[in-house]
């Protein structure tokens, strides 16, 4: 393999790199997103409906409305800071784009993954996130444009990520 058919990475993990990924998977997959749009829609017109009924606003109706607001939007930001303090600790990670797959190492391990586990990936302004192949979308890996040493190489991992998987 020569240099233009691999592109390295290397960055540390963070919170807003997960949450990047989440909602991806969330948009191709629409089934959170669907039920979480759902229960505000529903939260919102009890909360409405209760205040017409009794021609003034409930203090418990509120809260529990305020609670099921701070919940959706707070549920994927949890989901992140979770998933942080999985990887987090492992420090630097060096990720490895080439023909043969995606090879992703820390101080304490090594991931290799082949093309055949990712469905398609997604380009957003700072992340490349590859998404898997399962139907549940379990697995998500987000590079970070921050990641490349050159400029070309955003480039380069464009046309490898073309190359071996499409774009969903």
């Amino acid at each position: 393999m020569n240099r233009r058919t691999i592109v390295e990475l290397a960055y540390r993990p963070q919170s807003a790199d997960t949450l990047v990924g989440l909602r991806v998977r969330e948009r191709i997959k629409r089934a959170g997103l669907l039920l979480r749009g759902a229960l505000l829609f529903l939260s919102v017109g009890n909360w409405l409906v209760s205040a017409a009924v009794r021609a003034s606003v409930d203090v418990f109706s509120t809260a529990v409305l305020l609670l099921v607001v701070l919940l959706v939007w707070g549920y994927p930001r949890l989901q992140a800071a979770h998933v942080q303090r999985l990887v987090g600790w492992q420090g630097e990670y060096r990720a490895t784009v080439s023909p043969a797959g995606i090879t992703c190492r820390t101080d304490h391990s090594t991931l290799i993954q082949k093309w055949s586990v990712f469905q398609g990936y997604r380009e957003t302004a700072k992340h490349f996130v590859l998404l898997s192949r399962d139907p549940n979308i379990m697995c998500l890996d987000v590079l970070p444009k921050r990641g490349v040493h050159e400029a070309g190489d955003i480039e380069r991992l464009r046309a490898i990520l073309d190359q071996y998987t499409p774009r969903v």
